[in-house]
């Protein structure tokens, strides 16, 4: 994709099956690595919840411009110059930005390739699925500059268990696009050339399932990761209730049972 010289958050919005959309979010700040100052922590966040309201789309695809990262980091020039009054704003500020990617009500699939760093991996662990390129590396290096990693690291237990977070938190350490796999940091590593390619598989995948099951799904899980396991069991029950509400099930499933029975129909014919 081109990229402007002035760093800014652009959509695309292209079409995904017969009525759906997809949006592809770039952050284009290739010279510095896609960094993440205050200006653009509030497009990217305005840019995310802008396509909320959207009922036809289906799936979000979060990148960064240019060849060598997804996201950098937060920028340090902005932050050397904090006091404890705007430490508290910047932080916030790019908490509600991971916050608009968690709420958004369709899957957003992070598209890694290079450096995803501190606030990057913060926002790319705020996106429902992962997808890198065996040249990315991963690592919140927050305490290297006399911060801590706060915010959306608050995840990665989650997704990495409690060691290899404080391995990542504590040491400022990077790891590689293997490694961030092998720990369930991202759910896929492929070649540079096949980024793209895997990319869409997931996104035609979400594309093609039922539009208002894949927003039930969304709802169910982020309500998984606040509840007790009985609590999340009942909530699984009542979001399967409320996909009856429309007729999407009764479609999908008739037609399921309409190609299962038509071999069996062309042989008695």
């Amino acid at each position: 994709m081109p990229s402007d010289p002035h760093p800014h958050i652009h959509t695309e919005i292209e079409p995904l099956g017969d009525t759906g959309r997809l949006a592809q979010v770039t952050v284009d700040n290739p010279t510095r690595l896609n960094v993440l100052d205050s200006d653009l922590i509030r497009q990217l966040r305005a840019a995310i919840r802008a396509l909320g309201p959207d009922r036809q789309l289906r799936c979000v695809v979060l990148r960064g411009a240019g060849d060598r990262a997804f996201i950098g980091g937060a920028d340090i020039r902005e932050m050397v110059g904090l006091d404890a009054a705007t430490a508290h704003a910047f932080i916030t500020r790019l908490h509600l930005a991971c916050a608009a990617i968690r709420e958004l009500p369709v899957p957003v699939i992070a598209r890694i390739h290079g450096y995803c760093l501190g606030a990057g991996l913060e926002i790319a662990a705020s996106c429902d699925l992962r997808v890198a390129s065996d040249d990315a590396t991963f690592g919140m290096p927050e305490v290297t500059v006399g911060i801590p990693s706060v915010i959306e690291a608050a995840l990665l237990p989650r997704l990495v268990g409690t060691g290899r977070a404080r391995a990542l938190v504590y040491t400022g350490e990077s790891i590689s696009a293997a490694d961030a796999e092998r720990w369930g940091l991202v759910d896929r590593v492929v070649p540079g050339v096949e980024l793209d390619d895997t990319t869409q598989t997931w996104v035609r995948a979400i594309g093609a399932a039922g539009p208002e099951a894949i927003r039930l799904q969304k709802s169910l899980i982020r309500q998984w990761e606040a509840m007790p396991l009985d609590d999340a069991i009942q909530a699984g029950i009542g979001c399967f209730t409320s996909a009856y509400d429309s007729d999407e099930p009764r479609r999908r499933m008739q037609a399921f049972l309409d190609r299962k029975s038509s071999p069996q129909r062309n042989r008695e014919g």
